[in-house]
């Protein structure tokens, strides 16, 4: 006996075939953003109060970048997955789902991007 109903193929709201790509996505970036937390919280305790040079000589080092640019970027692809499950769960009105969907991806790869070059600026020492 199917536990189907014929109303699921009249309304084509079956599965998206997303879910698992999301819950896999989802927790790889968690794992990944909470082995580089040590490291990053590490680096901003080490230069609270430091000046640009000392900011822009650590940032220097080609190991810190790379471990600062993962961490920015693991936890903006974490947060725009995460903001886009709540969304999807609780946002009702289909027009207002959509909106708020691209704004999340923008908002991402915005903040992703600024926090990119902010970290590439200071490592390649450009000045201000």
């Amino acid at each position: 006996m199917a536990m189907r109903t014929p109303l699921k193929d009249v309304r084509r709201l079956g599965s998206a075939k997303e879910g698992t790509d999301h819950f896999w996505r989802q927790r790889v970036t968690s794992v990944a953003a909470l082995l580089l937390l040590p490291f990053a919280l590490w680096i901003v305790l080490a230069l609270v109060g430091a000046d640009y040079d000392v900011v822009r000589r650590t940032l220097g080092n080609p190991v810190v970048a790379v471990l600062v640019l993962l961490f920015i970027l693991t936890s903006i692809m974490h947060m725009r997955i995460g903001m886009q499950v709540i969304i999807e769960d609780y946002v009702q009105a289909e027009g207002a789902k959509i909106a708020l969907l691209m704004l999340n991806t923008f908002f991402s790869v915005l903040v992703g991007l600024a926090g990119a070059f902010a970290v590439l600026r200071l490592s390649f020492g450009v000045a201000i």
